[in-house]
């Protein structure tokens, strides 16, 4: 496959020259560009043709979220990726960006740029490398997908269970009270699509870890909830677990739920990272696993590493329902991937039947 080429948009000189060395530094990304604002950028994509845009929200002349609304009136098939500040201000315009068609966002080095850029370097090249090779393949999940409505909930998968998993035998599952996911690369835009066609009636709270940096999974529970038919709110300790509710963790937090005799409530914590990550998947899954059993659905969806990957294995132990999206709609089939090989996921589903996949299965099980 050819290598990724990357167009940065910033009016920094500093912050073009230093992200423009870490594209050339790193294997399968070439630097296609740069542009000191959006309307340079507009005026050089035709000729330089990149696979991804690296782009820069407060910029003169041409801002990018107006480079968004003119790509978007343009109909500029290329994926874009954001690069944010962590201030407040900046948490609300990059979600707008998102709701502009950005793909994601990654954050501005702060402090010394010069040394705190290359804090931020690896997840500058994974997810330019991501979000570039799916465009390449063609398949950046869109909003022209099949209609859930008459989208068909995939039949288990058929697979050996691992070791760990056959020495226990799997305990007999019940009606679906609560459902869990975990979801990292590529989890915004999917989540937005999932959640947008979530049945008004969904009798079942759902939580959701999405790995984001804190700051930012505020104004992310907002820009769902404009979307939702649902409730969705950033999760507080102490939250109760109601039907019809979503909640998202929060930043640098990891989210559990816990049964107390009149209600299940929702714990978050500073404990240590889990796989790199703090909200972990596991530590939800574990969670639910622990207090839900059979009575559960967990779902593990687009995303970098193995995170969530073996306590959704013990979700599925208990007899909860386990659910997987699939590597073509996937952005990074990682997590995923992980675990549907050890045998733990029961439905593949693609991104544009996972709503009503979760619609259905809640459904039936209510």
């Amino acid at each position: 496959m050819k290598d990724i080429s990357v167009m940065i948009c910033d009016d920094s000189a500093l912050m073009r020259n230093l992200i423009g060395r870490i594209i050339d530094e790193a294997d399968g990304l070439v630097l296609a560009g740069k542009a000191m604002n959006g309307k340079f950028l507009l005026d050089k994509i035709p000729r330089l043709n990149p696979d991804i845009i690296l782009l820069d929200l407060e910029m003169p002349e041409m801002n990018g979220i107006e480079f968004l609304k003119e790509r978007k009136r343009l109909n500029i098939d290329i994926p874009v990726v954001i690069l944010s500040s962590i201030a407040v201000r900046g948490a609300r315009v990059t979600m707008d960006a998102l709701s502009l068609g950005a793909s994601d966002f990654i954050l501005k080095p702060s402090g010394s740029i010069s040394e705190d850029i290359h804090v931020v370097r690896d997840k500058i090249i994974s997810t330019l490398l991501a979000y570039g090779k799916k465009y390449n393949s063609g398949s950046i999940p869109t909003k022209n997908r099949v209609s859930t409505s008459k989208a068909e909930i995939a039949p288990p998968v058929k697979k050996k269970i691992p070791p760990t998993l056959s020495m226990v035998p799997r305990e007999k599952g019940g009606n679906i009270d609560i459902v869990a996911i975990g979801i990292s690369t590529g989890g915004p835009n999917a989540l937005r699509l999932v959640l947008a066609d979530i049945d008004p009636d969904f009798p079942v709270p759902i939580v959701i870890v999405q790995h984001m940096p804190a700051g930012f999974t505020t104004e992310f529970a907002k820009s769902l909830d404009r979307i939702c038919p649902l409730d969705v709110k950033e999760a507080a300790d102490g939250d109760v677990m109601t039907k019809g509710r979503i909640f998202i963790a929060p930043g640098n937090f990891h989210v559990e739920v816990v049964k107390k005799k009149l209600a299940t409530v929702l714990r978050t914590s500073s404990a240590d990272l889990v796989n790199g990550h703090r909200p972990s998947a596991d530590v939800l899954f574990a969670s639910v696993a622990k207090y839900y059993g059979g009575n559960s659905l967990a779902v593990i969806m687009t995303g970098m590493g193995r995170d969530g990957a073996s306590e959704i294995g013990t979700v599925y132990a208990k007899g909860g329902i386990t659910v997987g999206q699939d590597e073509e709609s996937s952005i990074v089939y990682g997590m995923p991937k992980v675990a549907a090989e050890r045998g733990f996921i029961e439905h593949v589903v693609s991104l544009d039947n996972m709503a009503s996949t979760l619609n259905k299965l809640v459904k039936e099980k209510r």
